[in-house]
């Protein structure tokens, strides 16, 4: 299973990246990790709603004019090295 998986959602009011963790408890830490991007205006641990879902989710709020596919990839990137990396510890 992967450690996590991440997708742009459309809302009425702007574009979010949410990201989906396999380990729940890693919540805290992923949004701490994810709080360094200058980009990101707000991050917020929410309940996620829907079939095949894990109970929550990391919603991540970009400021504007930041182009949302750039910065999934930047996410996604630094994701991946920090459970590389937590795997290793």
């Amino acid at each position: 299973m992967l450690p996590f998986r991440s997708e742009i959602r459309n809302s009425p009011s702007r574009q979010t990246i949410k990201i989906f963790l396999s380990d729940e408890s890693s919540g805290a830490k992923i949004k701490r990790h994810l709080e360094h991007f200058n980009e990101i205006e707000m991050i917020e641990i929410r309940e996620s709603i829907g079939q095949n879902r894990v109970n929550e989710n990391i919603t991540v709020f970009l400021k504007d004019d930041v182009d949302i596919n750039k910065m999934k990839q930047s996410i996604d990137s630094s994701l991946w090295w920090y459970f590389e990396e937590d795997v290793v510890d």
